[in-house]
């Protein structure tokens, strides 16, 4: 059966700008078949917009806690929404 589509707004705080945080998001994302947006936010952190299954949602929530190498994660917060479907892909957002 498959599973309904769902949203996941995230919020990432912790050292996670210049640190290849939103190009390895984006590379975890589309491997876990997910649709949206990461971006930097003005205030240091990174939000992440992801449509999928709820499988792969919190896969890549798990992810968030880690992030890449070099980052420093010290929060994730996640606000689940519904699936609007406006997305075709997974992208950087500048």
């Amino acid at each position: 059966m498959k599973q309904k589509k769902e949203c996941a707004h995230i919020i990432v705080t912790g050292r996670v700008q210049g640190v290849f945080y939103r190009a390895t998001a984006e590379e975890a994302a589309l491997g876990l078949g997910l649709t949206g947006w990461v971006k930097n936010r003005h205030d240091g952190n990174v939000e992440i917009l992801a449509e999928g299954e709820r499988t792969a949602l919190e896969k890549l929530i798990q992810w968030c806690h880690e992030g890449p190498p070099m980052a420093h994660v010290k929060n994730v917060s996640v606000d689940w929404q519904p699936a609007t479907g406006q997305f075709s892909t997974f992208e950087t957002s500048y």
